[in-house]
């Protein structure tokens, strides 16, 4: 009982400090999601008693979160789509850059739904991880896919009744066309390829900052 006794102090300390920094996560999270276009967003952690003890202590925690006005929090694994999932871990993991021990994330949909000064901000947190992981991403956007500092195109083909998949790295000239293909469509103009190679630039500028 005495040793129950003093898990149990140990236990609440441990809540306490806990609870503080989700006050401050909170806020980093609110702000990382405005910045993505997340209007109106609320986002909330909650803390109860799992009623067992174990190295983490004794909190059950879960992230809450709600997209539109009006709507009360609910728990983030209900809500979001996965476009929306895929943005907001993404704002979560640029959160917890300096203290995530995950080596490699990916991220797949992550542009659904998205466009101009969303994608541009959804490339500089991918930017940001980037830093100090390895970042994998699958997107159709070049605001996004001009961040890259690798890039490989996937491509879908049938022969003989059957379908494959094949991936191939690009180099520099490569990387460009791909991005001009995304921009232009079906085709390129030098135009087109220009506007590629200055935002191959830019990013390029951007990482270096």
């Amino acid at each position: 009982e005495q040793k129950e006794q003093k898990l149990e102090k140990v236990t609440k300390k441990l809540t306490k400090i806990r609870k503080e920094q989700a006050q401050i996560m909170e806020q980093a999270i609110t702000e990382g999601l405005a910045d993505l276009n997340f209007e109106d967003v609320k986002f909330s952690i909650a803390f109860e008693k799992s009623g067992s003890y174990s190295a983490n202590g004794s909190d059950d925690v879960e992230f809450m979160i709600s997209l539109n006005p009006g709507q009360p929090v609910r728990p983030l694994v209900e809500v979001a789509s996965g476009g929306e999932l895929s943005r907001i871990m993404l704002v979560i993991k640029s959160v917890m850059a300096d203290r995530d021990e995950i080596p490699t994330l990916i991220f797949d949909e992550i542009d659904t739904g998205i466009s101009g000064r969303t994608a541009q901000m959804v490339s500089e947190k991918l930017r940001i991880l980037s830093k100090c992981r390895q970042v994998i991403c699958i997107t159709p956007l070049p605001q996004i896919a001009a961040m890259a500092d690798q890039h490989f195109e996937i491509r879908k083909s049938a022969s003989d009744g059957r379908t494959a998949a094949s991936i191939r790295a690009l180099d520099r000239e490569a990387m460009v066309d791909e991005l001009a293909r995304l921009l232009g469509g079906a085709e390129i103009t030098e135009t087109v390829r220009q506007n590629a190679e200055e935002m191959k630039k830019l990013a390029k500028k951007r990482k270096l900052e």
